[in-house]
């Protein structure tokens, strides 16, 4: 049985990492390299970057904090924001990167999940979706970091992308994003339903409880940022609730 991962988020605006509560009102805390230091010494499976504003703002990724971060940490990352073609999406990882995700350019350009997809190998490449709850049962894919709704069904999305050869979804509900109320375990349903790929479960973390429940429902691992940059539990804290509740994950210490 693979193990199960436990993964700290650190999204990255103007160099710097920030958080936020449904993805409003962002607090500045560190930069990316020593965070990301501290979660790899601290046992982190790997580690998600996100370039929060560059799909807004038009911009590729900031190259200078990911070639900072490769340089310290010997753990897998992706990076995500801001990637808009091939050559960006290869230039990440020539700087170190294990993957790319891909989130509002595959929106209005789904070709490019099977672009980089053929060039990186589909382990390489993340859906990244940001839903947003618009009825019973159904979600709806947001863009441009969570601020622009497309109308996309986000579960149909999912299968979308996966079909053009995502090899994994990074799923983040905005509606739970930095509330500490618990992972949206219907969405996170739903698309393990409708795929077979690794789910990273997203926005809602506050609970050791909560990591549980998200794996239970279909994740095969769990994101989270305000516990862990807040230091309300660690990494070590959050793998041991899950090996107590039965799921098999990597030790370190």
């Amino acid at each position: 049985m693979l193990k199960k991962r436990v993964i700290p988020c650190l999204d990255v605006k103007d160099g710097c990492v920030v958080k936020g509560v449904r993805f409003q009102n962002l607090r500045q805390l560190d930069e990316p390299g020593s965070l990301a230091e501290k979660y790899m010494e601290e046992g982190a499976d790997e580690l998600v970057f996100l370039d929060i504003s560059a799909s807004s703002e038009r911009r590729t990724t900031q190259m200078e904090w990911v070639r900072a971060v490769a340089d310290r940490i010997f753990i897998p990352f992706t990076v995500g924001g801001g990637i808009d073609s091939v050559k960006t999406a290869k230039e990440i990882i020539s700087l170190g990167a294990d993957k790319i995700s891909l989130n509002t350019r595959a929106l209005e350009d789904p070709n490019l999940i099977r672009e980089c997809a053929l060039l990186l190998g589909n382990q390489a490449v993340v859906l990244a979706v940001d839903a947003k709850m618009t009825g019973e049962g159904r979600w709806e894919a947001y863009a441009g970091g969570g601020t622009v709704p497309t109308g996309r069904n986000a579960i149909e999305w999912i299968e979308e992308g996966c079909s053009l050869g995502a090899g994994e979804v990074l799923l983040t509900s905005i509606d739970r994003d930095g509330t500490d109320s618990g992972y949206d375990l219907k969405l996170i349903e739903a698309a393990r339903n409708a795929v077979s790929v690794p789910i990273i479960a997203s926005g809602g973390a506050g609970k050791l409880q909560h990591f549980v429940e998200a794996l239970k429902a279909g994740a095969d691992a769990v994101l989270a940022a305000s516990v862990f940059h807040f230091g309300i539990y660690n990494i070590a804290e959050a793998k041991d609730a899950l090996a107590e509740a039965g799921f098999p994950i990597r030790r370190t210490w």
